[in-house]
């Protein structure tokens, strides 16, 4: 995407996907039409868009939960998926100020023109997102 003159783009992490959509829905309410809503972390996989809840029994695998990486077919790779299954953050030993997936996992980008930067900025942080 190339940004038009006299427009911005405003990355913004968060550690919560609701605390993302409440912003997103926050910014759209009050007229942001350009904003997307990404996963992201630190491995090459490729990440499911599905919410992974092991309370609805939405949970196929454990590196899902953690790693977002629930759409690695269990027969393909199974090397990848055993590397994934030993990071700290999967079997709940995480170190301290490791970057457990998830503690910034939620990426939302804002476009807007130079003029509405700060509405958006103040909404966003308001929800807990940092740019």
């Amino acid at each position: 995407m190339q940004l038009d003159r006299g427009e911005r783009a405003l990355l913004v992490s968060f550690a919560s996907s609701t605390k993302a959509q409440e912003a997103i829905d926050a910014l759209k309410r009050a007229g942001f039409q350009d904003v997307q809503l990404d996963r992201v972390g630190r491995f090459g996989t490729r990440f499911n868009d599905r919410y992974n809840n092991p309370l609805a029994n939405q949970a196929n695998t454990v590196t899902g939960l953690t790693l977002y990486s629930e759409d690695i077919h269990p027969s393909v790779k199974t090397d990848t998926r055993a590397l994934l299954g030993a990071d700290p953050s999967v079997s709940g030993v995480g170190l301290r100020s490791y970057g457990v997936a998830g503690n910034e996992g939620f990426l939302v980008t804002i476009v807007t023109p130079e003029a509405r930067v700060r509405e958006a900025v103040e909404i966003v942080e308001k929800y807990g997102g940092k740019l």
